[in-house]
């Protein structure tokens, strides 16, 4: 799923191209792709892009006076449309424009979970869904962050995944993130205090600068295959910083990878039913 580097990279690249185009038209091509009611999308038609924005893993299309959030989920894309076709491959969704190339949301797959939020300008982030999300990831301050992880005693590795506790960050970055702050995914926050919450912001910036200055250098939003990772999708693969093989939790839907060397003392996370987890 693209998290906040793709995410905010990809807002950029559609701010340039798209800002002060004017909306004729949104056509939702599936009945599950607009997830509101209220405000009408109609209500924008007319009115220019003043830019393409972000809140955590949303795209932000920021009209007046409605704000359209876009969430990718896992197979999603928002793409320019030149073609505009009437039953484009995997098309959920279209914003047209006065001229020039659409705006297509595609989702490849049968879950058809990507979608469209259309929500009042003026309390856009105080609106569902943008409401129930946590300070933004790449802002967030370690007092700020201690105070967060004594909400919920939880492991470090599903806090930094969980869109309420803080925004933006998923699976590849909180594996990158626990690997940069030299702890244990299974790390319980309760027990990280400000040294803890010191290495763990560290760690969000420097796995998040380096994600950004990989999508600023493509002209599209990368695949997740191709993003930088010193442990993502890298188990039996050697650590960067020591040489020890890099090791994986499975999980049903996700895989949580490791360093034992940096992260756990040296100590092996076998699967997550029998391993003795790292307080």
């Amino acid at each position: 799923m693209p998290e906040m580097p793709e995410v905010q990279a990809h807002a950029e690249r559609l701010t340039e191209q798209f800002a002060s185009r004017v909306l004729t038209r949104f056509r939702p091509i599936t009945f599950t792709a607009l997830k509101t009611a209220l405000p009408a999308p109609d209500d924008a038609y007319g009115s220019e892009l003043r830019r393409v924005g972000r809140r955590g893993k949303y795209l932000l299309l920021e009209f007046e006076p409605v704000v359209f959030a876009v969430h990718l989920m896992q197979g999603g894309r928002l793409l320019v449309d030149e073609k505009q076709s009437a039953k484009p491959r995997g098309g959920q969704a279209r914003f047209v424009f006065d001229d020039g190339p659409a705006l297509l949301l595609t989702e490849q797959g049968s879950e058809r979970r990507a979608g469209v939020w259309a929500l009042p300008a003026e309390d856009a982030l105080a609106t569902p869904p943008l409401d129930v999300l946590g300070p933004e990831a790449d802002a967030i301050t370690p007092p700020e962050l201690v105070e967060r992880f004594e909400i919920k005693n939880q492991r470090l590795h599903g806090f930094l995944r969980d869109q309420r506790s803080i925004a933006g960050l998923g699976r590849r970055l909180a594996n990158e993130v626990c690997w940069r702050a030299k702890l244990s995914p299974f790390s319980m926050t309760g027990k990280l205090g400000i040294g803890g919450a010191e290495q763990v912001v560290a760690g969000i910036r420097a796995a998040i600068d380096e994600g950004l200055e990989y999508e600023r250098g493509r002209a599209d939003m990368s695949s997740s295959k191709d993003r930088p990772g010193n442990v993502h999708h890298n188990a039996g693969q050697a650590c960067p910083v020591c040489g020890d093989e890099i090791r994986a939790v499975e999980y049903s839907s996700y895989t949580v990878e490791y360093c034992p060397t940096c992260q756990t003392s040296g100590k092996i996370l076998a699967d997550n039913t029998t391993s003795k987890f790292l307080k």
